[in-house]
């Protein structure tokens, strides 16, 4: 069947499913946009329902087996892509939930945490940066957005599929890297040391919160050390994905390094 006119119900219900995180809720269903989102989508589990796609631009894509599948016209398409060259592909996908229980259980876990993060596009960034330093997931508290938010897909380009990602409250949070003797590193500038001086060998969750108020007092309590990047200008915040990059790529470093730099429990360099 091909879909000529936006005003196909349709078309009408995959806008609404894309505008409105009540609707993703209440339908259990969120939308992917692009052939490469889509994709990643796939490999890590999800189930596709239904997939509109321009023949015209999507040249030989096959649609994921099962899916309902409709052609759109350019026209069409246009006005259900968010934004250009994603390559002819839109689909509405089963969500599932993101407890911390289907979290992997990994030996010397690396694991962001984000508290109260607002902005879909920090979010989705934050999420690559944790793909490409090989985190082993990603824990959401209190969020502020939704983590099927178009834009937040977007943003990642998909890591959103590759990472284990969790949502839960910070108690639920604190609680489950307890239990697992999972020190907490909490990003803030009061009461902290560099980031550098922290080790980070071993398994840790680095924890940050809104660029505009940080984290509350919660994390503070419960963290096993308080790290700073240092700021050397005449600001005194970085945006949340830029800070998540640094201090995942120093734990990288870090555990790279290994035996050729040696942090002591003080946090010095030997």
């Amino acid at each position: 069947m091909q879909i000529v006119s936006a005003q196909n119900p349709k078309i009408k219900d995959l806008l609404a499913l894309q505008d409105k995180p009540r609707l993703r809720r209440e339908k259990a269903l969120f939308t992917v946009e692009g052939q490469r989102e889509l994709s990643h989508c796939m490999e890590a589990g999800y189930e596709a329902d239904t997939v509109f796609v321009c023949p015209e631009i999507a040249g030989d894509f096959r649609a994921p087996q099962g899916a309902k599948v409709f052609e759109v016209s350019r026209t069409v398409y246009e006005k259900i892509a968010c934004r250009g060259g994603t390559e002819g592909v839109v689909a509405e996908v089963k969500a599932r939930p993101h407890s911390l229980e289907d979290l992997p259980q990994r030996d010397n876990p690396l694991i962001v945490v984000l508290e109260g993060v607002e902005k879909p596009g920090n979010l989705g960034a934050v999420l690559r940066s944790a793909d490409a330093a090989g985190a082993d997931a990603v824990i959401i508290c209190d969020p502020l957005t939704d983590i099927y938010n178009p834009n937040l897909i977007r943003a990642s380009i998909g890591a959103v599929f590759t990472v284990p990602v969790a949502v839960c409250t910070s108690e639920e949070a604190i609680a489950y890297l307890k239990e697992r003797g999972i020190k907490i590193h909490t990003a803030q500038l009061q009461d902290s040391r560099e980031y550098y001086d922290t080790p980070m060998t071993g398994p840790v969750a680095i924890v940050m919160g809104t660029e505009a108020t940080g984290l509350t007092s919660v994390w503070r309590e419960a963290a096993d050390s308080h790290i700073r990047i240092p700021m050397l200008g005449r600001l005194d915040s970085l945006n949340v994905s830029v800070s998540a990059a640094i201090l995942l790529y120093e734990a990288v470093r870090q555990r790279m390094a290994g035996k050729n730099t040696t942090i002591s429990s003080d946090g010095c360099r030997a």
